[in-house]
């Protein structure tokens, strides 16, 4: 079977910054207070005209750009999202008509934070069996709509964003080598919209916590590697203790982890790739490097992968 692996990223991170000195204004909250909690300092909320689907269309332009592709070399198009435009259609087929990808295949992902990584699993599925060449996986939230801004339990937390990959075969010694996906649904009503945003945030950080580092180690292990095997970690960006627990686990240095929570906040399904495509910027991950990949999201759902970065 094909071995599979990212050929081109994009993002979009624009819109208005929404700094914590600002969300002190009106909420029973402090910079101080964000910041020690949660590593959060701002985060981006996108224009009013702009939707989940423009977002994802943006970053899916830089990504095939990169990747050397036209729309019309795409053969299936993912989009993580748990904010779509409309309950229906769906975002990747508005996604599909405007990017003019006119034999593509599309569908939504619905698993929350994790949903990118569930992405490129799917992708990797279709492209090791030889049914699909080329998959489009973005990750695109615009979770400022969905979340009660007196609530400072959850409105410190969300921005919104997106990023995409475009993922294709790869040599035998890139790409994917193992992926942990799961889902232990007990825990659903512990993060959920209903209308908005509710979060038992204690539940969420415990499991958190727990499942980033045992999954990390999961898919190193299914892929006979060790964590001294790992060259850079990009943890779904929730909360900077939870990402810092990921790290200790595998015992890597603070400068070998992604952390762009900092300016973004967590944009569920966009925070991976979006962190993907700063640190790639950063010249922190190159080619060969062994890169493992972790998120956890409202399900609740995880996934994780190892792999080795390049074509």
């Amino acid at each position: 079977m094909k071995q599979s692996g990212i050929w081109g990223m994009g993002s979009y991170t624009e819109g208005r910054v929404v700094t914590n000195t600002e969300l002190e204004k009106t909420l029973d909250t402090s910079d101080e207070w964000i910041r020690t909690r949660t590593g959060i300092e701002r985060r981006v909320f996108a224009e009013d005209d702009v939707n989940t689907s423009d977002m994802a269309y943006y970053s899916s332009i830089e990504a095939l750009e990169e990747a050397g592709l036209d729309a019309s070399d795409l053969d299936l198009i993912l989009v993580a999202t748990v904010t779509p435009d409309y309950p229906f259609p769906s975002v990747s087929s508005l996604l599909q008509e405007r990017l003019g990808a006119n034999k593509a295949a599309a569908m939504d992902i619905g698993a929350a934070c994790a949903g990118f990584i569930y992405g490129l699993s799917t992708a990797d599925q279709f492209i090791k069996t030889g049914m699909y060449e080329h998959v489009l996986i973005v990750g695109a939230e615009k979770l400022s709509k969905a979340t009660d801004m007196s609530d400072r339990n959850t409105a410190v937390l969300f921005g919104d964003g997106a990023g995409a990959a475009v993922v294709g075969p790869t040599s035998e010694n890139r790409g994917f080598f193992s992926f942990e996906l799961g889902s232990d649904g007990s825990g659903a009503m512990h993060i959920r919209q209903d209308p908005q945003i509710i979060m038992n945030g204690r539940e969420v950080f415990k499991f958190a916590v727990r499942q980033m580092g045992e999954s990390s180690i999961n898919v190193l292990e299914k892929a006979g590697l060790t964590k001294d095997d790992v060259d850079f970690l990009v943890p779904h960006q929730a909360n900077i203790r939870i990402m810092e627990a990921a790290r200790e686990r595998l015992e890597l240095p603070k400068e070998k982890m992604a952390a762009t929570v900092q300016y973004y906040g967590n944009t569920s399904s966009s925070s991976i790739p979006i962190a993907l495509v700063e640190e790639l910027k950063n010249g922190k991950i190159n080619d060969g490097d062994l890169v493992v990949m972790v998120g956890f999201g409202s399900g609740l759902v995880w996934g994780a992968t190892a792999m080795r970065w390049g074509r």
